[in-house]
């Protein structure tokens, strides 16, 4: 649940926003033409997206590329308190960064044609010095104007440059000035075990629930529903024989956040409950 929510716009966009969230929360993050910079106070999420499957730390952000993503924050205590985690995004529109930089955005892309994918997950102290700049406008939004966000905005992509992030900001910049493909296999493998819904994987394959199906079926010669599940009770199977793991700690590792209902259909596709598995397969 977002709690609070505050933002300066520039030219009528919201450019940066501060945010407050009560964990367990999945947030949605759909970026078609923009990329975005999201810094973590407390605690770090986990990042889903057609790439990416990774678990950010707190005081640590994640630098989002075009497209669909789901952010996931987890609830460690029962006090909402405790599990209000406070996030700051800065938007990065590709207009505002054409403006800043005119005729050196191709460049930069030009430089990062041959470079392999790079980590999302960011984090230094000069960055977590930046974020605290922010915070004194939120304070004093009166002082904020189109000209400081634009300073603010070369400050982010300077920093950025200037520390080791520097191949994950070229192919953001390139994002957002080339149209890209999904491989919905990539996609399908990465998730396996992310318990996202199909609606959840059809987006983040840039896909209509329908044509995500349809793809699904040319691509694994099976339905969505049918090999995902088979995979993952695969990989229940296996954790069942060769860890001492609890029943619903097997369920959370597959994928399965009901373990009653991973219950079921393992009995109803293996044949057995778990703990019956379990015992005839142990080693």
């Amino acid at each position: 649940m977002i709690s609070s929510r505050s933002n300066f716009k520039y030219e009528g966009e919201v450019l940066i926003e501060k945010m407050e969230i009560i964990a367990p929360f999945r947030y949605e993050v759909m970026f078609q033409n923009r990329g975005c910079f999201i810094y973590f106070k407390e605690r770090g999420p986990k990042l889903l997206s057609a790439e990416v499957n990774e678990q950010a730390k707190s005081n640590e952000a994640v630098l989002l590329k075009c497209g669909n993503h789901f952010v996931d924050l987890l609830k460690d205590t029962e006090d909402a308190q405790v599990n209000k985690v406070e996030v700051i995004a800065i938007h990065l529109l590709p207009e505002v960064l054409k403006k800043l930089y005119t005729g050196e955005i191709p460049a930069l892309i030009e430089k990062q044609n041959n470079s392999k994918s790079s980590q999302v997950v960011v984090s230094s102290d000069v960055i977590a010095k930046f974020i605290e700049s922010l915070e004194f406008y939120f304070q004093n939004p009166s002082l904020v104007n189109d000209d400081l966000l634009e300073l603010k905005i070369r400050e982010l992509i300077l920093l950025l440059v200037q520390s080791k992030n520097i191949n994950s900001v070229l192919e953001l910049v390139a994002d957002l000035y080339n149209t890209n493909t999904t491989n919905i296999r990539e996609v399908v493998e990465l998730h396996l075990f992310s318990n996202l819904k199909l609606e959840q994987l059809a987006k983040l394959c840039n896909l209509s629930l329908s044509s995500f199906k349809r793809e699904f079926k040319k691509e694994f010669d099976d339905s969505p529903t049918n090999y995902i599940n088979q995979r993952k009770l695969e990989k229940a199977k296996e954790l069942l024989v060769v860890s001492d793991l609890p029943i619903s700690e097997v369920a959370y590792e597959t994928g399965f956040h009901d373990s009653l209902y991973f219950t079921r259909l393992f009995k109803n596709k293996i044949g057995v409950p778990p703990t019956a598995y379990r015992a005839a397969n142990s080693i």
